[in-house]
């Protein structure tokens, strides 16, 4: 009986050694997996979540500017008297 229970005890310490190198060797390639994929990533040269948002808002500011720009050419022929430059209404 007590051999039984050695062996068991044996088998047990073995699946835990087992089960824990298992978790080792996931965190590991885990690792590696993420790690060549933010080089091919770099390699690729895509923007960065910060360079988008800095983009997104000098894009919104420009698009502001535009609008002003188009309501000032507006107001300067309506007060020449002249009729719109063709294409200019599209534009805004």
């Amino acid at each position: 009986m007590q051999g039984s229970n050695r062996l068991f005890d044996d088998v047990a310490r073995l699946m835990t050694g087992a089960a824990g190198a298992a978790q080792g060797v996931r965190r590991e390639a885990e690792t590696v997996f993420k790690a060549q994929v933010e080089r091919l990533i770099r390699d690729m040269d895509i923007a960065s979540r910060e360079e988008l948002d800095v983009l997104r808002d000098l894009v919104a500011g420009l698009r502001s500017q535009n609008d002003a720009l188009a309501l000032r050419v507006a107001a300067l022929e309506a007060r020449l008297g002249t009729e719109p430059v063709a294409g200019a209404s599209e534009a805004v």
